[in-house]
């Protein structure tokens, strides 16, 4: 329920740094634009950030990061830290950092939830979403493996709080 337009497949990046080595990955990425695909998804846990990586320098080697909607996630671990997961207002903000300094990109154009934190209150963590999109630093908002009830809880409490709603699971 956005103006955003993407093309009816996805270019998944999963494997990106972890079965799919670099030049590989840079071939495939413009294979995938060359052929109409706009839309490329990726997460900061794919191979520990290498996916993002390598979409960031081949996107800078070929010049097309305005023709993609770049999709990126983040909550799952990302270090050893009490604070290097979740969906609390410390990692979120610092994941999207590391994120867009990964891509190569100033903007994240739609920034999932790419699993559930419990033990984040709801409404901090669309407080931060909010904070980050009124910076610029991401688009639109996501989730990703949410029951039902939790992202209509997440629409319910950004609407009530003016934040941002989420336009995709």
């Amino acid at each position: 329920n956005s103006g955003v337009r993407v093309s009816k497949l996805c270019l998944g990046t999963m494997n990106f740094g972890a079965r799919t080595e670099e030049p590989e990955a840079h071939r495939i990425i413009d294979t995938a634009i060359d052929g109409g695909i706009n839309f490329i998804d990726t997460a900061d846990v794919y191979a520990r950030g290498i996916s993002e990586e390598f979409i960031g320098r081949a996107l800078a080697a070929n010049g097309k990061r305005d023709d993609v909607v770049l999709a990126t996630k983040a909550v799952a671990r990302m270090g050893d830290g009490p604070n290097d997961y979740g969906a609390g207002r410390y990692h979120l903000t610092r994941a999207v950092e590391n994120s867009l300094r990964r891509l190569q990109t100033h903007r994240i154009d739609l920034f999932y939830l790419h699993i559930t934190d419990i033990t984040t209150p709801i409404a901090e963590t669309l407080d931060t979403l909010n904070t980050l999109v009124r910076q610029g630093k991401i688009l639109y908002v996501g989730t990703s493996k949410w029951p039902v009830p939790l992202i209509m809880e997440a629409l319910w409490t950004a609407d009530k709080q003016g934040g941002p709603q989420i336009v995709a699971e």
